[in-house]
């Protein structure tokens, strides 16, 4: 299903690669109910290493920094990740990183980042991590236990209070650490009390993301005319705004704002700034970005490995040059959108469908459409009312 990736021309210079996610476990201590990694359609898992082994590792960090010296990159983001990163031990974590960073060109910043449940930090690992510099994020449902439901271990138990106590943990402890909060949106809790309970754990970020979900595999609680997910963002984007002061980041909000002012802005879910994101498996496989997994099986895949391949070799690859191919990539019906330079035709992933592969507009279009117009009409609504002040002034 390979060639479904590939809907345009690929770009003449290729974006290098700046964001090197490395999964150093490939297991997890809980079993999310939604989790798309372990109980989706994709199952590579199941026959790839529980752990990334030494020599995974370092030969990672050698691919990394080479593909830095080739590119002269100025910096680059190091993401630790899993399942669940921390069953590899706090001490391999900051090791690997520290490799990294001895072989990276001299001016070469690496900004690393571990993305944790939260259920295994402990005051030792927190002060292990502080010391490699390595910043801690977070993956909750929200600030209460009602919102992690769905977050249990493999026995059925739920992981809130484990979570809990190492969120905390952080915020109190190690503050300098706190990299923020991602959380998947539920649309059937309430979006106002999901953000201030987030609020209370004092993150500086929150980065809310939509449940993995396509034309072929709706998300949840999803309907094809409504907004319901919309809606929810909405209004929490309401409650972000009109604080009177900047509570904490909340990444989507910040760059749509940035987007509608035509500023320069990159996430996954919205604008068309070309990936520059690559993964590395636990067997040293690279990969695409692991949303892609909840299209279908292999999805992901490169079929290239870091004994064998550079980084750039995957620069080549038709699933990446398809995500640095701008409009190219999109379906006629999102180049011919007036949203389009903000929007950037959703996710990828949430483009899918069976027949026509990623050449389709999000499952999620009608909600980011009434999104996007919601924050248009906010910022719109500001910006008339601060220029009779202005005017007030005596300016001519």
């Amino acid at each position: 299903m390979s060639g479904e990736l590939l809907p345009g021309p690929a770009p003449e210079h290729p974006v290098p690669f700046r964001q090197f996610v490395v999964k150093v476990h490939g297991r997890c201590n809980l079993a999310c109910r939604y989790c798309y990694l372990y109980a989706g359609p994709d199952h590579s898992w199941r026959t790839r290493s529980a752990a990334a082994s030494p020599e995974v590792l370092d030969r990672a960090a050698s691919r990394i920094a080479e593909h830095a010296r080739t590119h002269d990159l100025a910096a680059l983001s190091l993401v630790l990740h899993g399942g669940e990163p921390l069953l590899a031990g706090a001490a391999t974590l900051g090791r690997f990183t520290t490799e990294v960073r001895d072989r990276v060109p001299a001016g070469c910043t690496v900004r690393a980042t571990v993305q944790t449940n939260a259920t295994l930090l402990t005051e030792h690992r927190l002060a292990v991590l502080a010391r490699h510099r390595v910043s801690v994020g977070i993956s909750l449902d929200g600030g209460l236990a009602a919102h992690n439901a769905r977050r249990v271990d493999h026995a059925g138990r739920p992981s809130w209070p484990a979570a809990a106590r190492g969120a905390r943990l952080v915020a109190e402890r190690f503050p300098r650490s706190y990299a923020g909060i991602l959380a998947v949106v539920d649309p059937t809790q309430d979006p106002v009390e999901t953000y201030e309970s987030l609020l209370v754990l004092r993150p500086p970020a929150v980065d809310l993301l939509l449940p993995h979900g396509n034309w072929s595999a709706p998300p949840p609680h999803w309907d094809r005319t409504g907004t319901v997910y919309g809606d929810w963002l909405c209004a929490v984007f309401d409650r972000w705004w009109q604080a009177g002061r900047r509570e904490t980041r909340v990444r989507l909000f910040e760059e749509c704002i940035a987007l509608l002012l035509g500023l320069p802005a990159a996430t996954e879910s919205l604008g068309l700034a070309p990936l520059d994101a690559v993964v590395v498996e636990t067997d040293g496989s690279i990969e695409q970005v692991d949303s892609l997994k909840s299209a279908y099986d292999g999805a992901a895949r490169t079929g290239l490995d870091v004994f064998r391949h550079t980084f750039d070799d995957a620069l080549r690859h038709p699933g990446v040059a398809a995500r640095q191919a701008g409009t190219a990539a999109l379906a006629g019906q999102c180049r011919a959108c007036p949203l389009v330079t903000v929007c950037g035709g959703g996710h990828y992933a949430h483009r899918y469908g069976a027949e026509h592969g990623f050449r389709n507009p999000s499952v999620y279009c009608a909600d980011q459409q009434r999104f996007i117009r919601h924050v248009a009409t906010r910022l719109a609504g500001e910006t008339a009312a601060a220029v009779p002040a202005s005017a007030e002034g005596g300016s001519p």
